[in-house]
């Protein structure tokens, strides 16, 4: 009797669900009268995440909004253009898949070998570049992405510093919640160990949970990885039947025009770019405004 009255009281997932929305109607009502950018930013599938990252405690919550407003209104992620950070993209180190996971997530491929420049600030706006750039090419119904590194190469001189990650773990956890689906490190060499167990501890549970280690010659990695992707889409570096080619003009032209999709996400007017091809490699520069006719 005991169990069956403790089963009867085990809410319905409609229970469930509508408990949920009641709690996002309260965070919405205790952050109190929202107005542009912080307005379109706090969507209720944007709250449920803060929520959701805070196991449903509403003043954790709103605490943890706040302070992703405020940094928003100071860092301005989505004021950000390819153009001021191209520099950083030229080896691929960051970049977004040309392929999706099994639910048509946004892949985002890091690759710790081709890191191509020394500046924390650098390498920490770029990927926040490319986080935003990976939100807004989300499929309707998706809040998360997934990453793929690839270790093909890898060396302490070339990775970045444990300050940097501790850094990017502190912005992808706190101002980005709920947003990594997994987090696929494949094939990392034994050198790569000392730095994790220095940056593991930076990592709180949920997100620790969703760092998958795989070895080519470990099954059961192998086979999770496979839950997640198609093998035909997944580059060799990953295991898979495709080829991984990063294209920086390519990719740069990609950026710019998704460059105009932010600006009239978030609502305001965008200069165009145009791809500049030359010696120096490839430069993405703002159009110039046009020069209006001087009256005689």
């Amino acid at each position: 009797m005991y169990l069956l009255r403790r089963q009867a009281q085990k809410p319905s997932p409609e229970d469930d669900s509508a408990q949920k929305d009641a709690k996002v109607k309260e965070l919405r009502a205790a952050l109190g009268p929202l107005s542009g950018r912080n307005l379109k930013y706090c969507t209720d599938a944007c709250l449920r995440r803060y929520l959701e990252a805070r196991s449903w405690n509403l003043d954790k919550a709103k605490k943890m909004v706040e302070e992703t407003l405020r940094w928003r209104a100071t860092y301005k992620p989505e004021e950000t253009r390819w153009h001021e950070i191209a520099h950083e993209g030229e080896t691929g180190k960051v970049s977004r898949a040309n392929f999706h996971d099994r639910l048509g997530r946004t892949v985002l491929i890091m690759r710790p070998a081709m890191q191509n420049t020394n500046s924390p600030e650098g390498n920490i706006r770029h990927l926040v570049y490319l986080i935003e750039n990976g939100i807004l090419n989300l499929p309707e119904g998706q809040e998360q992405m997934s990453w793929l590194v690839d270790f093909s190469g890898f060396s302490l001189n070339t990775n970045v510093s444990v300050k940097t990650a501790r850094d990017i773990i502190y912005i992808l956890q706190n101002h980005y919640p709920e947003r990594l689906a997994v987090a696929f490190l494949y094939n990392p060499p034994r050198i790569f160990q000392a730095f994790w167990k220095a940056v593991k501890y930076f990592l709180d549970p949920k997100t620790f949970q969703k760092v998958k280690f795989v070895y080519p010659k470990g099954k059961e990695s192998v086979e999770l990885m496979k839950t997640f992707f198609d093998v035909e889409n997944l580059p060799s570096e990953f295991g898979g039947q495709a080829t991984l080619k990063y294209d920086h003009e390519e990719f740069s032209r990609m950026m710019a025009e998704d460059d105009v999709k932010t600006a009239k996400f978030w609502g305001f007017d965008e200069k165009p770019c145009h791809i500049k091809t030359g010696l120096s490699g490839v430069e993405v520069m703002p159009e110039p405004l046009p020069i209006a006719p001087i009256a005689s």
